[in-house]
């Protein structure tokens, strides 16, 4: 059995497919510079654990004949850990990020990957997926990138034929698989220190969908890519299917037609049947999540999920009458240089936004740390925005609670972010 370690075990990305190699087999390790829930369970399951740097979680495990180390994008574009590459090189232990030791696990069942892809909706298309056929009973392994109810994150039988999987374009990721079949859920530019033009991340996805069997895409994203190919099924978003879909949210309920016409075509599943089906989706931790009544947590950090979340909340204020108050914590400087612009109309509806500081991460150190009253002068509605300390939330938060108004919380970090400070204070 194959001793698999990997570094900065607590992360979203790193975590499940970590569980998913435990149940494929292989004897598990990590490290991880801080713990968290999704840890802890690890080692109450009797999985070693390091809280500490890269490099000193690997030496303390080297003993335990590590036969492959996989790490995330964020620990291999992170200067800090040169030294930790430089000692695997050394001592000639094979290393890789995850997705290419997925590639490995897949290739290794021999499963057909159904993969899910885009800059926006991806985990939402992903989950709707694994709960379309985990109740159909077509029998699929998956990762799942988030907490869902319906079960465990991940799942794997060897004799299921099927992976369903989030494949990233982060650090081009995504390019290590040859998918059987593709789904894109919506396409923008992102990422921009991965990809400094347009092009070049249009270019990526058009690979990637050249790299599959079978893909399925909006008309307007197969439009924005310029791209056509015999492989590739076109959806229109007028579809008379998408009115039969009764989720929250327009952009919710394209996900669900994109889902439910790749299973229904794949598998020859009537469209109605899963639509039925997909009406009973339950929604997924930090996707329009309720932390305590009124108050809702969000993932959303571009300007398309932004609407998107805003377009869901909209649709349940319509019903309870209530006001709309939101919060919103930028995910990283950096893409604030790039997407700027784009507030202008994002936050049409809101009754009320409280901006706070950006999160930071791998930031450029010669960019601009951009403030929230500076970003607020992108926006057409400016006047119903208040920049904000998080320090400040409380009361904030506080008031508009008593006061019976709908607050949403929209921010993309993890630790030491607006959405782990609301865990901890509500």
């Amino acid at each position: 059995m194959k001793h698999i370690h990997f570094v900065a075990i607590g992360g979203a990305g790193i975590n499940p497919l970590a569980k998913f190699a435990r149940l494929a087999g292989f004897r598990i390790s990590g490290s991880d510079l801080r713990s968290n829930e999704y840890i802890e369970k690890l080692q109450e399951e009797g999985v070693a654990i390091h809280i500490t740097s890269a490099l000193s979680g690997l030496k303390n495990e080297l003993a335990n004949d590590i036969d492959w180390v996989v790490y995330s994008s964020a620990v291999s574009l992170n200067e800090e850990n040169k030294e930790f590459f430089e000692f695997l090189d050394q001592n000639n232990i094979k290393h890789s990020k995850r997705d290419m030791f997925l590639d490995f696990i897949i290739k290794e069942n021999k499963q057909k990957l159904i993969a899910i892809a885009g800059t926006h909706g991806k985990t939402t298309t992903t989950t709707m997926v694994a709960w379309l056929m985990k109740n159909l009973n077509l029998k699929a392994n998956y990762i799942l990138p988030a907490e869902v109810e319906f079960g465990d994150s991940v799942n794997f039988d060897k004799d299921n034929e099927y992976l369903i999987y989030e494949a990233d374009e982060f650090d081009k990721n995504f390019l290590s698989f040859n998918p059987y079949i593709t789904l894109i859920s919506g396409i923008s530019w992102d990422h921009q220190e991965i990809y400094p033009t347009v092009e070049e991340y249009n270019n990526a996805f058009i690979e990637f969908l050249n790299n599959s069997n079978n893909a399925y895409m909006f008309e307007r994203d197969a439009e924005y890519l310029n791209h056509k190919a015999d492989n590739i099924v076109v959806l229109s978003s007028e579809s008379e299917h998408l009115n039969k879909l009764t989720l929250k949210g327009k952009y919710n309920r394209e996900d669900a037609f994109l889902a439910a016409i790749a299973v229904s075509q794949e598998f020859n599943v009537k469209i109605d049947q899963c639509i039925k089906i997909l009406n009973e989706f339950k929604g997924l931790h930090r996707r329009m999540e309720e932390i305590t009544s009124n108050l809702y947590t969000d993932y959303a950090h571009t300007p398309e999920k932004i609407k998107a979340a805003i377009n869901v909340a909209k649709e349940m204020v319509e019903e309870s009458k209530q006001r709309l108050v939101v919060v919103y914590e930028p995910l990283t400087n950096r893409r604030q240089t790039y997407i700027k612009h784009k507030y202008t109309d994002v936050f049409m509806g809101v009754d009320q936004l409280y901006w706070i500081p950006s999160y930071l991460a791998r930031e450029n150190p010669l960019d601009k740390i951009l403030t929230p009253k500076e970003l607020i002068e992108y926006m057409e509605n400016k006047n119903i925005a208040t920049p904000l300390e998080i320090s400040e939330l409380r009361e904030i938060i506080d008031m508009h609670l008593q006061n019976g108004d709908f607050i949403l919380c929209m921010s993309g970090g993890g630790a030491n972010s607006l959405d782990e400070w609301l865990r901890e204070n509500y």
